[in-house]
């Protein structure tokens, strides 16, 4: 099945320098002395991908340190919503677990917002069970494809292999606006030209997915692996077997940065509207974002890029390219190797 999200490293942890600390003692220097007061003043608002957010989050925290005038609002209402609000002018930044669409390109060009558009971390798209589910060892992609596709797809999990419970399956899922929902239809449905099952328990916030999961014996869900990660206690991520090599990964570190976790690895973004880098707190903002989003990208249980990948990022902020590396000049989505589609001469304004 063709994708367009392969690629990446992870994230080593962010060692916090920016922090300071305060004395009574009158002989002991001031730690915070050689950093000056900012002045910078100013708010930033970034909605969208519940998977970007704790990123987002990440950089707002050491960013406010740096800036404390400075009002930096994060919301995760999905990336479908976020790229709604951002289209319409509501929000500076976008936060994207998947690549802007078509629609939503010709959205931003009739309403005038021109973007740049920035690869911040990866992501493995993580499937998980109760910890009391003692069948389910692994999951093929035919497999879940049967528990997910369609309105026959299977009821309870006996459907899918007679040796497991004969018990509903009770799936807990990201909204149809979250851009996990469209990854994992993407993956999943799209090539059978079908659509995933509606009796799913959907909700845009990962934590009340968690919970669903985490309560249920016989449920599953997904979401972003920041959200498993936070929650090992209450939840297990079944291994996914490679169509390519047949073996099943789970999703660490390792697996998802050598792109063994297949298909479910994927890129995170972020998108910057351009009228509001003309402002000081958001290119500000950015280019902190940029600078560090490798280093902090860890505390928030994601991936770190290769650094040729953050380069080129950069560089593109500094020269502010517009426009999409993932949607032609014709109006169709790009399909491919994602290193292979961020390349400028793809770029179209």
């Amino acid at each position: 099945m063709k994708n367009i999200f392969w690629l990446a490293c992870f994230a080593a942890l962010f060692a916090a320098g920016c922090s300071s600390s305060t004395t009574t003692d009158s002989d002991a220097p001031a730690a915070d002395a050689s950093i000056p007061e900012s002045n910078l003043v100013g708010e930033i608002k970034i909605d969208g991908s519940s998977t970007v957010q704790p990123i987002s989050d990440a950089v707002r925290e050491e960013f406010i340190k740096l800036h404390p005038q400075v009002n930096v609002i994060v919301s995760g209402n999905g990336t479908g919503n976020g790229f709604r609000s951002f289209y319409d002018k509501g929000t500076d930044v976008s936060d994207a677990s998947r690549p802007i669409k078509a629609g939503e390109f010709e959205k931003c060009q009739a309403n005038g917002v021109s973007f740049i558009e920035l690869p911040v971390a990866y992501d493995g798209l993580t499937i998980a069970v109760n910890p009391e589910n003692d069948w389910v060892k692994e999951l093929t992609i035919e497999q879940l494809t049967k528990m997910f596709v369609g309105d026959d797809a299977a009821k309870n999990w006996s459907d899918v292999d007679p040796s497991w419970p004969n018990e509903p399956i009770k799936i807990f899922a990201p909204g149809t606006g979250s851009g996990t929902y469209d990854y994992f239809h993407e993956v999943l449905a799209k090539a059978n030209d079908s659509e995933l099952r509606g009796d799913m328990t959907l909700n845009e916030n990962d934590n009340i997915l968690v919970q669903g999961v985490a309560g249920n014996k016989y449920s599953i869900g997904f979401f972003g692996v920041a959200y498993y990660a936070a929650n090992k206690d209450r939840l297990r991520a079944v291994p996914i077997v490679n169509p390519k090599d047949n073996t099943a990964y789970e999703p660490s570190v390792e697996n998802i940065s050598s792109n063994k976790y297949a298909p479910f690895s994927r890129p995170l973004f972020i998108y910057v509207n351009s009228e509001s880098l003309n402002r000081a707190e958001v290119q500000t903002f950015v280019e902190f974002y940029i600078e560090n989003v490798s280093d902090l990208c860890e505390a928030a249980n994601s991936v770190r890029l290769p650094q040729e990948i953050i380069d080129h990022a950069q560089q593109n902020l500094d020269a502010r390219e517009l426009g999409t590396h993932f949607v032609t000049e014709d109006g169709e989505s790009r399909e491919g190797a994602f290193a292979e589609l961020f390349q400028n001469e793809n770029l179209v304004k």
